[in-house]
């Protein structure tokens, strides 16, 4: 059973480009639906960019898409502040704590009663409202090489320390010619993200090492988060990362791996397919994080990733609809969550992704939210991935690490009014100031 999460709002820079944002046309307005989404997948894009063209062919309803990729939450958050938001925009994991006051009602929906129930902890709040329609479910792990395990006679690994053994197989058995794990914190954020995966299987899901409600309340020990920086330590030293790690690009991936040169990578959608398109020799698969302190700890970690919420101010409200009705039917909602490589959030829809197959053995495994979105103050992203960074650069050791998640934890937690013994879920938005805003538009 998915648990109900409570999400706390992400950091959000102040480098804006309102490319698309700015001096546009305001929703409804010129007889045309306004839509913003979160996909930057290249493949990804031109499957929904085809979809939006079909509606418009079969509609009659013209629709402005805006992908604007790392800039999407600095856009919204103007939008939100001026009260000026797309017809249709992407929650992107967010859809109650940050977006909630700007979204419309879909419970009434006739595709609604097909929602996978475990969407509902995600979507829905207490009193039934559904907050977005969800193009896909996330199911994030890691993605490996399926060829080079093969090769190597190495076993998907489930635990940790199996990780950590197959990696150092490769490594020793390529001759250094394969990179185990490859991490590209520049643009994907790959650092940050091996932590607040792998934080789940060791701080929340093992009944003897649980910290839920320490994290919540704000007095957790940051010294049980040692471990994580200690292994990334570990792996930089044995050679079992690419030197490059900081500054590496997540677009190298997808032909590294074609070349069979990279074999782990924290990396899920539509990865595998991309580079089984680049090199139809090279086969990818799909693992939930693998368990820490015991053979039952793995997770997947996901939920909500792509979704289209309607604007409950938009002029445009009716046909907003109607192209979600039109994103519902089963041969559109199969091919969009097929292109992303994801299950369909819809009941009775039949999808044959790319990681289908490798999932197959893992599909009692249990899906827990993104650690960071549930337990963490608005701006640790940008911590976790910074002190990585840090200790990768040998300016923090492990213990270091620790200490400036435990005090920027704290001080963050102080900055949206949240006091010890009290809940995250208690922390609530500031709104931006006019001042602020203007600032933000004119960057």
């Amino acid at each position: 059973m998915m648990k109900k999460w409570i999400m706390p709002v992400p950091f959000v820079t102040a480098a804006v480009v309102l490319a698309g944002c700015g001096g546009g046309s305001s929703s409804g307005e010129n007889g045309e639906l306004t839509l913003f989404s979160s996909i930057t997948n290249e493949s990804e894009k031109q499957a929904f960019e085809e979809l939006v063209s079909e509606f418009e062919e079969e509609s009659g309803i013209a629709v402005d898409v805006n992908l604007p990729g790392a800039e999407y939450e600095s856009m919204l958050r103007v939008r939100m502040a001026s009260n000026d938001m797309p017809d249709l925009f992407d929650t992107h994991g967010w859809s109650q704590t940050r977006y909630g006051d700007y979204t419309e009602d879909l419970a009434g929906e006739e595709w609604a009663e097909r929602l996978d129930e475990t969407m509902d902890g995600v979507l829905k709040d207490e009193d039934g409202k559904l907050y977005a329609f969800p193009l896909n479910q996330a199911l994030d792990g890691i993605s490996y090489n399926a060829t080079l395990l093969e090769e190597y006679g190495i076993e998907p690994p489930n635990t940790f320390d199996e990780l950590m053994e197959a990696m150092r197989t490769l490594k020793e058995e390529s001759g250094g010619e394969v990179t185990p794990m490859f991490m590209a914190q520049s643009e994907a954020g790959a650092v940050a993200q091996y932590f607040d995966q792998m934080a789940t299987p060791l701080l929340t899901v093992d009944e003897e090492e649980n910290y839920e409600e320490e994290l919540m309340n704000g007095t957790f020990d940051w010294s049980n988060y040692t471990f994580l920086p200690e292994q990334l330590k570990i792996m930089q030293e044995e050679e079992l990362i690419n030197e490059d790690a900081v500054t590496a690009r997540g677009g190298q991936a997808v032909e590294l791996m074609a070349q069979n040169e990279i074999a782990f990578i924290f990396a899920g959608g539509s990865f595998g397919a991309d580079v089984t398109e680049l090199n139809p020799d090279v086969e990818v698969g799909a693992i939930p994080v693998p368990s820490i302190h015991g053979e039952d700890g793995q997770r997947w970690i996901g939920g909500e990733r792509h979704t289209l919420a309607v604007w409950n101010e938009s002029e445009a409200k009716e046909e907003a609809l109607q192209f979600l009705d039109f994103m519902a039917e089963d041969e559109n909602a199969a091919r969009i969550a097929e292109a992303t490589s994801m299950p369909s959030p819809l009941d009775g829809v039949d999808v044959n992704h790319y990681y289908e197959e490798s999932m197959e053995p893992y599909a009692d495994v249990e899906v827990e939210p993104y650690f960071d979105r549930v337990y963490l103050p608005s701006g640790m992203w940008d911590v976790i991935g910074n002190t990585g960074e840090e200790l990768l650069a040998d300016s923090m050791t492990p213990e270091q690490v620790s200490d400036q998640m435990a005090s920027e934890y704290q001080r963050l937690r102080e900055e949206v009014g949240v006091e010890e013994g009290e809940s995250l879920e208690d922390a609530e938005e500031e709104e931006l100031s006019e001042e602020e805003v203007e600032e933000l538009e004119q960057e």
